[in-house]
């Protein structure tokens, strides 16, 4: 009796001293926040921009730190194998996190990946040199029907929204394009400015808030104009059945403790109320759409559900 009591007593001890660190967290140890994608692209340029504020909120410092490549995948075997003590956290975009699952078997473990916020949904786009002979959709179509395969697009990886937008193009335009792959919109823009391609997939709120005397869009992909480009024709207007649109947001290992998951993305949602980040956001013509850890995951399956559909054009053309 006397053992199970000491016993009893240390565990209760080491549930209390458990408790309080998960309310002390953060330390002023900094915490990681991995960004999937290459400097200079939306996503990169969104976190950085929102991290002064979190810290704000949570009293800590975090540090960026970009690993592209493989639509996401390698920050997401990052996050995931890193300690769960909430000092590690990446960047988590679909479509990409999703479609990665469909095409292949990942090196992270998705039970081990829990939504913490969403931050924007933002609709895809065509853009093209802003001196291209394209002003539409219309010719571009015209354009690649008359010499198929010669329209390079830039993407940045297999099943990303941009990748996926043009599968639906190819089918309900009947042609053929090709895909050229890279890290992160940065580096498509700079091959797209250098003529190495000849148009690139981007979501609109990073179209508008680019130097847009270089670059023209053809179309966006979504169900009505975004209230960012109400100018932009969407896609289904000129006549094609495209439809995709991205989310940005933030991820951690689901074994963090459910306090400091709900404690950062308490923190999210108040930076993203800061009327200073809120100016900035429009500066950058961010597609605000917040959404809990609770909402985001709610959501996903119907996502998932939509996307495995566009998915099967991904498998016809292997």
């Amino acid at each position: 009796m006397r053992h199970l009591i000491r016993n009893t007593a240390l565990a209760t001890s080491m549930l209390v001293g458990i408790g309080a660190a998960h309310a002390e967290w953060p330390t002023d140890r900094p915490i990681e926040m991995i960004v999937a994608f290459a400097p200079g692209g939306g996503t990169d340029v969104m976190n950085r921009t929102l991290a002064p504020y979190i810290e704000k909120e949570l009293g800590a410092k975090i540090t960026i730190l970009n690993r592209p490549g493989a639509s996401g995948e390698i920050a997401y075997t990052a996050m995931t194998q890193a300690k769960p003590d909430g000092y590690t956290l990446s960047s988590l975009n679909t479509p990409g996190y999703l479609t990665m699952q469909m095409d292949r078997k990942v090196r992270f473990d998705p039970k081990k990946v829990c939504l913490v916020a969403r931050i924007v949904e933002d609709p895809g786009a065509f853009i093209v040199q802003a001196n291209s002979q394209f002003n539409s959709l219309k010719d571009l179509v015209a354009y690649a029907k008359a010499n198929p395969g010669k329209v390079s697009i830039g993407t940045t990886g297999l099943g990303t929204d941009e990748h996926l937008a043009l599968l639906q193009l190819e089918k309900s335009a009947g042609v053929d394009l090709t895909p050229v792959t890279f890290n992160g919109a940065n580096e498509a823009r700079t091959a797209l400015l250098g003529g190495h391609i000849m148009a690139m997939g981007i979501n609109v709120g990073e179209f508008v808030g680019s130097e847009k005397s270089a670059f023209k869009a053809l179309g966006q992909f979504a169900d009505q104009r975004s209230v960012i480009a109400p100018d932009l024709p969407t896609a289904k207007e000129q006549g094609y059945d495209v439809l995709m649109s991205s989310e940005r947001g933030i991820a951690m290992n689901c074994e963090v403790p459910e306090a400091i998951r709900t404690k950062y993305s308490d923190a999210v949602k108040k930076a993203l109320d800061n009327p200073e980040f809120q100016a900035q956001a429009k500066q950058q013509s961010l597609a605000l759409s917040y959404r809990s850890s609770e909402e985001w995951n709610k959501e996903l399956p119907a996502r998932a559900e939509r996307l495995a559909e566009v998915w099967k054009l991904v498998k016809e053309q292997k």
